[in-house]
C-alpha cells in the first residue's frame, strides 16, 4: 500500500497522541468540502479540533468530475499546511440513484475503469477511502483497482441485496459507509447490506452515533451485534453543524451531521453508560487501525 508524506508524519509523530479521528467529515460552521480553497478546509479542520477531533478526512461530494479534482486539490494543499487533515474520503460518484439520500442523484457516474482514472489521477496518495454501490454493473471491478491502489472501499448509497454486498467485499470490500443510512432497509427475507454489514465480523461499519441518523433502539442493536473492534464512529457533520443539532434540506430531508464525535461519544456514555475504553475504541483505534496506523 503506497503511502504519502503526510503518513509518514503522522505515524511519527501523531498517531499516538490525536485524541478523536473522524472518517467522515464534510464540513462544519459556514464551511464543507465543495470549495477550492485551501484556507477553507483548514477551517474545517481547526473548528473539529476545537472540538476534540485531532484527525480529519475531509468528504467530497458528487459532482462532474473537473468540480471533485479541484476540491481535491484544495485538500491536498490543506494537508501540506496541517497534519490535523489525513486524506480525502470521496462519498461516490459510483453511488446507486436510487439510494442518493441527500446527495445529487444527477451528480452519480457509471463505474467505469475510465471514469475513475479521469476522476483520481494524481490523487491516488491521498485518495484513502472512496464509497462504491458494488450492485451497479462494473462496480466490482471498481473495487478491485481501487483496492489494488491501496484505497479503502466502502459500500453505501446502495440497494445491494446480501449476496451483492457479498460479492462487494469479495471484490475487495472492507468498510460500510453510515450503516443503514442511504441503504436498503433490512428485512426478514432479504437482510440487505445492512444485515450483511451486521453479521460480517471483518468488515469496518461507519456509525453516526448522533441520536438521529440512527434512533437509539437501532443503536443498541448495533452495539449489541456488531464486533466491537469493527465499529467506527464518524460524525458526517456538513456546513451548518457545530451547534449540536441535526442539518436539514428543506426543512425536512435530513443532510448529514450536527454533532461531531466528541458530542456523540457523550450521548453513548449518557444514554447507553458506554465506558471510555470503548469510546476510545470506537473514536480513535478503529478508525486508526482502519487507516493502517495501528496493528
Amino acid at each position: 500500500m503506497r503511502r504519502n508524506p503526510a503518513d509518514k508524519k503522522l505515524k511519527n509523530k501523531k498517531v499516538k497522541k490525536v485524541s478523536f479521528v473522524d472518517l467522515h467529515a464534510h464540513g462544519m460552521g459556514a464551511y464543507d468540502t465543495r470549495t477550492n480553497d485551501p484556507g477553507s478546509i483548514l477551517k474545517i479542520a481547526r473548528m473539529h479540533e476545537k472540538k476534540g477531533t485531532g484527525l480529519i478526512y475531509p468528504a467530497i461530494y458528487p459532482a462532474d468530475t473537473e468540480t471533485m479534482r479541484g476540491q481535491m486539490r484544495a485538500v491536498s494543499e490543506a494537508m501540506n499546511r496541517s497534519l490535523t487533515i489525513g486524506g480525502v474520503n470521496l462519498e461516490g460518484p459510483f453511488l446507486n440513484p436510487e439510494k442518493c439520500g441527500a446527495l445529487d442523484r444527477a451528480s452519480f457516474k457509471r463505474p467505469t475503469l475510465s471514469n475513475l482514472k479521469a476522476l483520481i489521477k494524481g490523487f491516488e496518495d491521498i485518495i484513502k477511502i472512496i464509497t462504491i454501490a458494488p450492485e451497479i454493473k462494473g462496480a466490482l471491478k471498481l473495487i478491485e483497482r481501487c483496492s489494488e491502489l491501496g484505497i479503502r472501499v466502502n459500500m453505501g448509497h446502495s440497494d445491494a441485496t446480501f449476496k451483492e454486498a457479498s460479492e462487494g467485499k469479495k471484490a475487495g470490500a472492507t468498510g460500510i459507509t453510515h450503516l443503514f443510512n442511504a441503504m436498503r432497509p433490512f428485512h426478514h427475507r432479504e437482510p440487505g447490506l445492512a444485515g450483511f454489514a451486521l453479521l460480517d465480523d471483518a468488515l469496518y461499519v461507519e456509525l453516526i452515533a448522533d441520536g438521529v441518523h440512527l434512533s437509539l433502539e437501532t443503536l443498541a442493536l448495533v452495539l449489541k451485534v456488531k464486533a466491537p473492534d469493527r465499529i467506527i464512529l464518524v460524525s458526517d457533520a456538513v456546513k451548518g453543524a457545530g451547534k449540536g443539532k441535526p442539518v436539514y434540506i428543506n426543512g425536512s430531508l435530513l443532510a448529514g451531521g450536527g454533532k461531531t464525535i466528541s458530542e456523540c461519544a457523550r450521548m453513548l456514555e449518557k444514554t447507553f453508560g458506554v465506558e471510555e475504553k470503548m469510546i476510545e475504541l470506537w473514536g480513535r483505534k478503529n478508525p486508526l487501525r482502519y487507516m493502517g496506523f495501528l496493528d
